[in-house]
């Protein structure tokens, strides 16, 4: 294992000395020969031109939004500018219209594990912030990261996590490849047979290319950056200029540079709170068509995170541009019809209520059973401490309970990771979810790993609320995939039989 400090010596020089060891300056003039791609002017223009948008062009677009096609900026602009509730009805309508037809009915769930709360940077938003004294700080060891895995696995039955990262000499590329590993090494027993994390994305710093190929070795799934603010301005004021993550190009630029090591599922995101909510969709989908440009290939998700309560952060409590619950389903509404083959994230920061208003605009992943802690997995019992964590968790609910939630509502849970085991990642998945034929593959996916999960772990209530769900799916595709049916039909009756991890 790389062994590196527990501390960064306190001083502006240590800091500045790792910050010019992390930063690879031509990794980003490359990406930046022909200037910044994220236009301040140009989206400050579009959004004053799109005031009072005309009914008849959104209806073209949402037209266009519906045919599986990125938007341009200005389009999106004339999205952000509506306020008549009708269109905005409208809006909402497609943008569930779309989710179907390219992810079908399904929702896939996740949970966060946190590996470390050591961090260089001072982002005022933040808990992890380096100055603050009342975050009580701790790293897992390879073994702390099995048991944390174990427990996520066993208890819940977990098969997707998110590994998060502070940014320090100890949590370098080695390490996170290094924790991967930890994490897929293990293997845990339920009632039928054995399960195991089969996905792992990563929440961490901008790296080098170099270091960006050691953590894809490792077995990295999705890598989510978030440039937590597209304002360049806003991004200084909360980002000092002595640390690394006040970089705003190397920030900016993380994503090229993981395309060229050849991790080819991204993610991105912002901190809404910070700037114009409105600016930040517009930097999110600007982002989208660049990395379109550059990669041939979008995001694979946008997350929506918003600033919560955060320990020895004001501005946390206080956020300095606001964001209400109808401005944050207006931006996933949005993000949703921009950038139509992207899936969407939202997390247990926001509360039961708004997740649940979310589920009719498009959103395709949602965590649950979540625990945000160092180490809090394996510790029992639950609770929240805010100085042992990021920030406050708005829903609490258990991984069981959100299913049956979901159930009730008539929508499937996927456990589903098998595209990128398959190799359906990248220009492959792209390709596929804007034909609708990852859909397809999601449907019969979904009810494989649902059969699965509701025979290791369902209660006998929630075998109840969720087996109708699960039979009206397997009858869809009998319905819609006749041929391909028997084929499924003789994988279910597999899994009901006790093997396990069959899929397509």
């Amino acid at each position: 294992m790389t062994t590196c400090p527990t501390t960064l010596p306190d001083t502006t020089s240590a800091t500045r000395a790792f910050r010019d060891r992390v930063i690879v300056r031509d990794e980003i003039d490359r990406y930046l020969r022909t200037g910044d791609f994220i236009d301040e002017a140009r989206i400050e223009a579009d959004l004053r031109r799109a005031v009072n948008p005309d009914p008849a062009r959104i209806r073209d677009i949402l037209a266009k939004s519906l045919a599986i096609e990125t938007l341009l900026p200005e389009e999106t602009a004339v999205l952000l500018q509506v306020a008549d509730p009708g269109l905005r009805q409208a809006m909402e309508a497609t943008a569930l219209a779309i989710k179907h037809k390219v992810y079908d009915n399904r929702i896939v769930t996740f949970a966060p594990m946190y590996i470390s709360s050591y961090c260089v940077n001072r982002c005022q938003y933040c808990g992890f912030n380096a100055d603050n004294s009342q975050q009580r700080r701790r790293q897992l060891t390879l073994d702390e990261i099995r048991a944390e895995a174990a427990a996520m696995c066993g208890r819940d039955g977990h098969k997707r996590v998110m590994a998060v990262y502070g940014e320090h000499p100890r949590t370098g590329a080695s390490f996170i490849a290094e924790s991967l590993q930890a994490i897929y090494s293990v293997e845990v027993k339920t009632r039928r047979g054995k399960t195991s994390v089969r996905r792992i994305n990563v929440n961490a710093a901008p790296m080098s290319i170099d270091d960006l190929k050691i953590i894809r070795k490792g077995g990295i799934g999705t890598f989510q950056v978030f440039q937590e603010t597209y304002h360049r301005r806003t991004y200084a004021k909360v980002h000092p200029a002595d640390t690394i993550k006040g970089d705003y190009d190397w920030r900016v630029t993380c994503m090229h540079r993981a395309f060229d090591a050849g991790i080819d599922d991204v993610g991105l995101g912002v901190l809404f709170g910070l700037a114009d909510w409105k600016f930040e969709v517009m930097g999110l989908v600007t982002h989208a068509r660049e990395l379109e440009r550059h990669a041939k290939i979008g995001p694979h998700t946008f997350s929506v995170p918003r600033l919560h309560p955060a320990s020895g952060s004001d501005i946390s409590r206080h956020t300095p541009s606001p964001f209400t619950d109808d401005d944050f389903i207006h931006a996933l509404t949005v993000l949703r019809l921009a950038v139509p083959y992207t899936g969407l994230i939202c997390t247990a920061r926001e509360s039961e209520a708004l997740r649940n208003r979310c589920l009719g605009l498009g959103i395709t992943q949602m965590d649950a059973s979540t625990r945000i802690g160092v180490g809090a997995y394996a510790a029992e019992p639950v609770c929240q401490e805010i100085d042992k964590q990021q920030f406050l968790l708005g829903d609490n609910r258990t991984l069981e309970q959100l299913i049956c939630d979901l159930a009730r509502r008539g929508t499937i849970t996927s456990f589903c990771t098998a595209g990128y085991r398959c190799g359906r990642t990248g220009g492959c998945i792209m390709d596929a979810l804007k034909t609708g034929k990852e859909g397809k593959f999601c449907k019969v996916n979904a009810v494989l790993t649902f059969r699965e999960w509701l025979d290791d772990f369902a209660s006998p209530e929630a075998l109840k609320i969720c087996e109708p769900v699960l039979l009206s799916e397997l009858a869809e595709i009998r319905e819609q995939l006749p041929a391909f049916y028997p084929v499924v039909k003789a994988h279910y009756d597999r899994i009901a039989a006790g093997e396990r991890d069959l899929f397509f």
